[in-house]
């Protein structure tokens, strides 16, 4: 068995990353490679290069570009290749090792030649093989993830950056509405038709309204860096474009009552952490097989006399237990593999939970953007249309239409921000059907108080 596993121990065709392709094909619906030669670089070169011609980056084409770009992705999965080399070590026999002695004596010179092999090594290659295979399946299953990691978080990021972009808009609109607003209080002001209080407040709307804008600003660029990032864009790349708006909301939401089951058979850490606990009980077993044949060798002697005669024979070395007879090393085993076990079932009633409330958080953020789309914007508009005609008929001033048109620019954004809490979660959702998400809670729009307090007066 040992003979034929030395014999059939060798690279695999496609270093073992048959498995992450068709985790983003099928998971995806994109491609991902692995750059291990010039012909892989230059194609995925020319394949970036024909994302970003594109007129605005979509979300999908973003996962594609990331896929292809990231060189942190890139550089896990050389991961796999140096697990596949220590698995293929692993199952060739080890070199025998060869001694030479010259000795002197009245009698004369004797020359002792020797040739050793390790019999522990022998004996135990078939179980150390099997531990590094399981090993490397664990290794290709974290690539996977990981793979799966990136494309959820270029997806987030993406969703961040447009929606700073709207949200950038809004607040340059909120931030005239204050520039014409604080100038003609100015003015009334000087004419003696404004008092104190009432110039202050505009001023204070102003103040506040430049400081959102700078806010806004901060995010855009902040949102659009992670995005950069992620993508691994630099230089005349960063230029890239993205689309003016986000995605609208779907007709309906997902329904999936049975998303725990779903979860549970697809949670790529799940079974990992599973395989790992199996990996580590067979670990046990191969450190209670091997506790006493620590050292073990074999070896063949030949000898030469001065007179010419020669003698030959063979030679064992073994480990005498009398001092240490394994038990560290078995206790340590055993503590390793309950720690996997406890690590698996930690692995589970994470999965479960985070599953939970990222169906949770969707549902919510779905409702939430319904809500603002349907019920808020709208009755925005129509108050907007009414502050009109009664400016039209003089029965309100320029301030009340201004604070009304602040209101509205307020709703816009709220809902704006409340599609953009949608797409996050629902992202975190397939994130967490497959692996460990990063749960997060929405952050608040801060154009609403703003508004809010310009139309106060």
């Amino acid at each position: 068995m040992t003979a034929g596993l030395a014999g059939c121990a060798s690279f695999s065709p496609d270093g073992g990353f048959a498995p992450v392709e068709a985790a983003a094909k099928d998971r995806l619906g994109k491609d991902v490679r692995w750059a291990r030669t010039a012909a892989d670089g230059e194609m995925m070169a020319q394949r970036v290069a024909e994302l970003l011609a594109q007129p605005a980056l979509s979300p999908d084409d973003a996962v594609q570009l990331a896929l292809f770009n990231n060189r942190g992705l890139q550089a896990r999965f050389t991961e796999l290749g140096i697990t596949e080399a220590e698995l293929v070590q692993a199952g060739r026999m080890a070199n025998p090792g060869f001694t030479f002695g010259r000795l002197k004596s009245v009698d004369g010179v004797e020359i002792e030649r020797g040739i050793h092999l390790s019999l522990a090594r022998l004996i135990a290659m078939p179980l150390i093989y099997g531990a590094e295979a399981r090993r490397f399946e664990r290794v290709k299953r974290e690539v996977t993830m990981d793979m799966l990691a990136l494309a959820a978080e270029t997806r987030r990021a993406w969703v961040q950056a447009v929606a700073a972009n709207e949200t950038l808009r809004y607040m340059q609109q909120v931030k005239e509405a204050a520039d014409a607003s604080a100038e003609l209080a100015r003015r009334m002001e000087q004419a003696g038709n404004f008092n104190k209080l009432t110039r202050a407040r505009e001023q204070s709307f102003y103040a506040d309204a430049a400081l959102g804008l700078a806010r806004a600003d901060r995010a855009q660029r902040a949102t659009r860096e992670r995005l950069t990032r992620l993508l691994g864009l630099w230089g005349a790349q960063t230029q890239f474009r993205l689309p003016e708006r986000l995605p609208d909301l779907p007709a309906q939401p997902k329904d999936q009552p049975d998303i725990e089951r779903l979860a549970m058979s697809q949670r790529l850490d799940v079974q990992a952490a599973r395989l790992a606990a199996e990996q580590t009980a067979r670990n046990l077993g191969l450190t209670r097989t091997t506790r006493f044949i620590n050292v073990l060798e074999l070896g063949l002697a030949r000898n030469k006399l001065e007179d010419g005669a020669r003698q030959t024979g063979y030679d064992i070395a073994l480990e005498l237990p009398l001092f240490d007879w394994g038990g560290a090393r078995v206790a340590r085993a055993e503590a390793i593999y309950m720690q996997a076990v406890q690590l698996t079932a930690w692995a589970a009633i994470d999965a479960r939970s985070e599953v939970r409330e990222a169906y949770g958080n969707y549902r919510t953020a779905y409702d939430i953007a319904l809500h603002q789309r349907d019920e808020v914007v709208p009755v925005r508009k129509r108050i907007s249309e009414e502050q009109q005609l009664r400016y039209n008929g003089m029965i309100i001033g320029v301030f009340e239409l201004l604070a009304d048109a602040r209101a509205q620019v307020a709703g816009v954004n709220g809902y704006i921000n409340s599609l953009r809490d949608f797409w996050l979660a629902q992202a975190e959702l397939d994130m967490a059907l497959v692996g460990r998400a990063s749960l997060s809670l929405p952050t608040g729009p801060v154009a609403g108080g703003m508004a809010g307090g310009g139309a106060a007066h």
